[in-house]
């Protein structure tokens, strides 16, 4: 597929960014667990993690293509878009069912870094998936919401802000449809941690800033809630389609990597008097792994045109996510296969970046998941879940 001159034009201004952060700072990151502090304010500056906020915000105003391919370069360059990611999407909540006050308070300063917006809390320790069952609650008592339960594996809460908060309004049981009776809420993070919210970080395999999160009579201003009360879940689901599109692209970033890196090495890697790029076991699975990631990626970008056309896109979107994240774990065991023994080493930050990946075959939603939105949505079979 011929890219657009704009395309080459930020494919090429996002590596100039990336090239000053080689795979020694992505390293020590990984080694100390440490937040890529210089890289995200370098990416604010250079206005990316405000592509998707409208110019009268003060954004770039560019599509969700653009961003895709923004955040695909971050990958493909050995580092990792998941640190700041949510930045560029997360306000998308706000930006579709706020009111044009909050709009005015937040996104511009969104946009220009001063604030950041990168947690959103779902999930909880005893619902996963099933978001409709949540049981974190949010009880009105005048001007204010009183919020209480627990979330769990929320992303730079402790580099946030803000939060997107999804919480339970009306008691389950008293709900017409299991869909009805959520709520969102945006949380100012430096007035709630120690007057009502705990947060733990939990240490995961990969440097992800993930944290649980404990609410005991939280109160939040009821001028807080974003859109009406009781829709929260329809709220998050139209913003789920952005967050698979912008998956898939750093998937492809990974596997993109993954591929250069096990392409080189096999072409200079010399054992029996020729490179191992010469044998057909070690070019095949190589080539394979290319095959997957292109063909992965022609189905990014169909979900990424129909998202910027306005047009239904659920089924694109899901299954951009499932083949780039399948591409990018095929592309990841290949070059840790050709690497032999220094794919373990820490100096070749292969498996640094196989960590990484393998988390988009479990988040932001499983495989199974998506196999499952296919049959039902797609292909027209009965609810399995």
């Amino acid at each position: 597929m011929k890219e657009s001159e704009l395309h080459q034009d930020l494919r090429q201004a996002v590596r100039k960014v990336c090239e000053r952060f080689p795979d020694a700072y992505w390293r020590e990151l990984d080694r100390v667990r440490a937040y890529p502090q210089e890289f995200v304010d370098a990416l604010t500056q250079a206005g990316y993690l405000a592509a998707l906020i409208p110019e009268e915000y003060g954004g770039a105003g560019l599509g969700i293509t653009e961003a895709s391919i923004i955040l695909e370069e971050i990958n493909r360059s050995g580092g990792n878009a998941g640190a700041c990611h949510a930045q560029m999407y997360t306000m998308g909540t706000l930006l579709r069912h706020g009111s044009e006050e909050q709009k005015r308070v937040y996104l511009p300063r969104i946009a220009e870094g001063t604030l950041r917006l990168q947690a959103f809390g779902i999930t909880e320790p005893n619902t996963g998936s099933d978001t409709t069952q949540l049981k974190t609650t949010a009880v009105r008592r005048g001007d204010r919401y009183v919020i209480n339960g627990q979330k769990v594996f929320i992303s730079r809460t402790e580099h946030s802000d803000l939060m997107l908060l999804l919480v339970r309004t009306t008691p389950v049981d008293q709900v017409r449809k299991r869909t009805e009776g959520l709520s969102v809420l945006l949380v100012d993070l430096r007035e709630a941690i120690g007057r009502g919210l705990t947060m733990r970080p939990i240490r995961t395999m990969m440097n992800h800033s993930a944290t649980e999160l404990f609410f005991e009579d939280l109160e939040v201003p009821v001028d807080n809630l974003i859109g009406e009360e009781g829709k929260g879940f329809h709220y998050i689901l139209d913003g789920m389609n952005a967050e698979r599109i912008l998956i898939a692209a750093e998937c492809i970033g990974d596997a993109r990597w993954f591929v250069g890196r096990a392409a080189e090495y096999a072409r200079r890697r010399v054992v029996f008097g020729r490179p191992i790029g010469q044998n057909q076991g070690v070019q095949f699975p190589i080539a394979r792994a290319y095959v997957n990631l292109e063909a992965a990626d022609l189905m990014r970008f169909r979900a990424a045109e129909l998202f910027d056309a306005g047009q239904p896109c659920g089924g694109e979107a899901n299954m951009a996510k499932l083949l780039a994240a399948d591409a990018s774990w095929e592309a990841a065991n290949v070059a840790l296969q050709t690497h032999g023994g220094f794919g373990f080493a820490e100096e070749y930050d292969v498996e640094r970046k196989f960590r990484e990946t393998r988390l988009y075959q479990v988040a932001p939603i499983s495989t199974n998941l998506i196999l499952s939105y296919v049959a039902e949505h797609v292909l027209g079979l009965p609810r399995s879940y």
